[in-house]
């Protein structure tokens, strides 16, 4: 492999996209639309005065980062999934095998393709994402962590679509498989979390059974808003004066943060602790192993896309032409 190789193969695939005017009018109406959808969202945060979210930049900020997330991750399966098997069904594939091109060259130049794609995707929304930063609600490093996290979370996307479109033959296929996984990712694994926790229940001494999530927590560590969620840096504490005394807590305003304690908790299972947010302290993070089995699942992709592209071809799937 070679970093011209796989340039060039990443400016060929752009240039395919970019020929019909479809994905300019399409990048426009995203920009238009999701901007458009976080202003009214901060306007709703702000005329809403009974609510307790303090700086309504918080809540926006969390709030339009994971609904962006959720949404591209939606939409990149269609950048990638008929990245390979488009082009054999169009019997160009195998000119471009013929090249000096290796497999590995042609496999990243087209994940870069789709991963550039889906990274404008996010740029677009930054003009909502960046004005809680611009009024000092949100830090500048908390924005560029979670900002990276989702870049990343992007390219796992493309990746595993890319693995798919190599692996079967017809394109459409391809395309709702990618959009089965990124679903598993999303909603199954929550799922599958909660069939499994009655699992776990064990008898106690008070004569009931309770249940142990602290056994089943890995089932949520892959799911993408988990990996964000508890991937972003937290906010800082805030004081609180009470009749009963002075006492610290997290702000109940930060989506991302809520998701993190909560997933947290589930790791650490029941220890004893009586204030929740003392407990949030000495909870490990989650998100490490989320992001490690993420990228090995998109490595493997990679991999698997590579391995289909290698020539001489001694099987071609029925149906297909070669040239």
């Amino acid at each position: 492999m070679t970093p011209q190789g796989i340039g060039l193969v990443a400016r060929q695939e752009i240039r395919t996209r970019l020929r019909t005017g479809r994905w300019k009018a399409l990048l426009v109406v995203w920009a238009v639309l999701v901007n458009g959808l976080a202003m009214m969202f901060r306007l709703a945060l702000e005329m809403d005065d009974q609510s307790d979210f303090g700086h309504s930049g918080v809540p926006m900020f969390g709030g339009v980062l994971l609904a962006v997330l959720i949404l591209t991750l939606l939409v990149t399966p269609a950048l990638g999934a008929q990245a390979i098997n488009g082009e054999r069904e169009r019997g160009t594939l195998a000119a471009l095998q013929l090249t000096r091109l290796q497999p590995g060259d042609i496999v990243l130049g087209k994940l870069l393709a789709g991963w550039g794609t889906g990274l404008i995707v996010l740029l677009l929304t930054l003009p909502s994402l960046l004005l809680p930063v611009a009024e000092g609600a949100i830090g500048i490093g908390r924005a560029i962590v979670v900002l990276l996290v989702t870049g990343l979370l992007i390219g796992v996307s493309c990746a595993l679509a890319l693995g798919w479109s190599a692996l079967l033959a017809r394109s459409i296929t391809a395309v709702l498989m990618s959009y089965l996984t990124v679903f598993g990712l999303l909603v199954g694994t929550p799922l599958l979390f909660t069939i499994a926790l009655p699992f776990t229940a064990a008898p106690t001494g008070s004569g009931y059974d309770r249940d142990h999530p602290e056994r089943v927590w890995w089932m949520l560590a892959p799911n993408p808003v988990v990996v964000l969620a508890d991937a972003a840096p937290r906010l800082t504490r805030r004081t609180v004066q009470t009749p009963h005394g002075t006492f610290t807590e997290s702000p109940p305003n930060d989506p991302l943060g809520g998701i993190s304690r909560e997933v947290r908790d589930i790791r650490e299972g029941d220890k004893g602790y009586i204030d929740r947010n003392d407990r949030d302290e000495d909870a490990g993070p989650v998100w490490p192993y989320g992001l490690a089995f993420d990228l090995a699942l998109a490595g493997g992709a990679l991999w698997l896309s590579a391995r289909r592209l290698r020539t001489p071809m001694y099987h071609v799937p029925r149906g297909v032409r070669v040239a």
